[in-house]
């Protein structure tokens, strides 16, 4: 028997293996989490991956590819088939396009269509400059005193 959504985030919002506190600017302290399929790694019940049974998360493949993973519900005791994963190659408009029709437009999570564009933005970025690699310039004075 599954227990319910409300009852595993009551036990597990503050005592995780996941959970990064940091402190903040002010006296106030802000709380992470490291957890798999949380969007934005916030210890939300909103983009908690282990309280919810549908759940997003974008990441990286190998090469420029981005994997788009989501949780099948109905494979819940089944942990090698629980995620559906899809490797996404193309340019980042179809990407983006792909995020928003399995996430939205299948009525699967709507309210995380904002969390897994951005997300997908970041990986996606940060996979062009690991492509390109970084470049550094070299200024005006080295190259005449190296002549």
């Amino acid at each position: 028997m599954a227990a319910s959504t409300d009852l595993v985030w009551l036990l597990v919002k503050n005592n995780n293996k996941f959970l990064v506190k940091r402190n903040g600017n002010s006296n106030a302290s802000v709380t992470f989490s490291s957890e798999a399929n949380n969007l934005y790694n916030l210890n939300s019940f909103k983009y908690s991956g282990l309280a919810n049974k549908k759940t997003v998360a974008v990441e990286a493949g190998e090469g420029l590819s981005v994997v788009l993973a989501t949780t099948k519900t109905k494979k819940a005791n089944k942990p090698s088939s629980l995620v559906h994963r899809s490797h996404l190659k193309k340019d980042f408009r179809k990407m983006a396009k792909t995020v928003v029709n399995q996430v939205v437009t299948n009525g699967y999570r709507p309210d995380l269509k904002g969390a897994a564009l951005a997300r997908l933005s970041a990986v996606h970025k940060s996979l062009r400059v690991a492509k390109r690699g970084s470049t550094k310039k070299v200024s005006k004075s080295r190259e005449t005193s190296s002549k």
